[in-house]
């Protein structure tokens, strides 16, 4: 390897947290430690709740990509400034520089369990990370219902009808009329589920991550609306907060599970240690100030030679002796390209394992090699 591209030996700070000294446990320690007071949130923990742990295979994926990302020391300072501060972080840079891979390497690192993901379009709305109410659902099945019930009293036999995606020859219970006992419309609980955001919001002594993908596609409003949810921890759901006199406690399903498994008291859900939320943007708008004000704000940018060849020790689990003269070459390239046009660092990867695996081996085919793994993103074809 060249001189000039050796990486230095990794900086570690002593107030770190994400990426500092000590073992998984100690670094959460450090972080329930240095709470703000003005960041403090009162959410009492469901006792018979247990959010999904580092096994599954919803963390083998979080650990898949978390594991070998690289971050820099300004990364690393951003980082722990916002777990410090309990502030969201917004991820700015161009496509593919790992914007949406720093949210798992701070859930693998810190052993906090599958990222929470909730992907931005220009659709989505705070609700939509918030919770889901299938209403329609509900409708729908409590007509089938009241149908089997009319049957089975003029023949004994209740109607042979099922909801779509219900399985055939199931028998639907007839609903009795709303009581203080029996809600309109049957038990709610199984037509409610937590978003992504809501999800991170319930109240649990060890922070989620939740990556809050490509908010600059949002409606001009969504980062307003997630203004009051970030200062208060908390959202009311008005579906159970209106039958919270006679159902005052209901038990629904997260976004790591359908299944009901969570209790809701009187349609309110509080926070007790704050999500770690990255929220990502690959600059294609501007934010309000006061948006701004609340995040703490990293610009990621291209990485540099050192560490590409780093990236890529890492992510193709190369020993650190292994000589890297095999793919030199294309990290040149790569690096030659990208000053015409973005690349992503994906690409690179690509390239280098197409290599080490013996494709595109004729040296007549380098240059339509190239043409084919590392197309610019942006500027004038290759």
């Amino acid at each position: 390897m060249n001189e000039d591209t050796v990486v230095t030996a990794e900086v570690v700070k002593d107030w770190w947290i994400y990426r500092g000294a000590g073992t998984a446990a100690e670094k959460q320690a450090l972080l329930a430690e240095h709470r703000p007071p003005w960041r403090s949130f009162k959410g009492e923990p469901d006792p018979g709740y247990a959010p999904p742990g580092t096994s599954g295979a919803s963390w083998d994926e979080t650990h898949r990509r978390g594991a070998g990302y690289v971050p820099d020391e300004d990364e690393k300072d951003s980082v722990n400034t916002a777990l410090y501060l309990r502030r969201p972080l917004l991820v700015t840079g161009k496509p593919g520089v790992g914007k949406s891979t720093l949210a798992h390497s701070i859930a693998t690192d810190l052993e906090l369990g599958p990222v929470l993901h909730w992907p931005i379009t220009s659709r989505s709305s705070l609700r939509d990370g918030l919770y889901q109410y299938d209403a329609i659902g509900r409708l729908h099945d409590a007509n089938l219902r009241h149908l089997d019930a009319a049957a089975k009293r003029t023949t004994g036999q209740p109607a042979l009808r099922h909801r779509r995606g219900t399985p055939a020859g199931r028998v639907l219970r007839p609903t009795a009329p709303a009581s203080a006992d029996q809600p309109p419309g049957g038990p709610i609980a199984p037509y409610l589920r937590l978003g992504p955001l809501g999800t991170a919001l319930v109240a649990q002594e060890r922070p989620r991550v939740l990556l809050v993908d490509e908010i600059d596609k949002s409606d001009i409003d969504l980062p307003g609306d997630l203004l009051t949810v970030f200062e208060e921890g908390a959202f009311e759901i008005p579906e159970l907060a209106r039958i919270a006199a006679h159902h005052p406690t209901v038990k629904i399903g997260t976004q790591d599970d359908p299944e009901p498994q969570v209790k809701i008291e009187r349609g309110l859900i509080q926070c007790l240690a704050f999500p770690i939320v990255v929220l990502t943007s690959n600059g294609e708008r501007d934010f309000p100030p006061p948006f701004l004000r609340r995040c703490i704000r990293l610009d990621l940018k291209p990485p540099s030679e050192p560490k590409l060849t780093q990236i890529v020790r890492q992510r193709l689990a190369l020993d650190e002796g292994t000589d890297d003269a095999p793919y030199r070459d294309l990290i040149e390239a790569y690096l030659e390209r990208r000053v015409e046009g973005d690349l992503a660092t994906d690409q690179l990867l690509n390239a280098v394992q197409l290599r080490l695996s013996g494709a595109w081996s004729d040296d007549s085919d380098r240059t339509k090699f190239l043409n084919t793994v590392l197309q610019r993103l942006t500027g004038p074809p290759a």
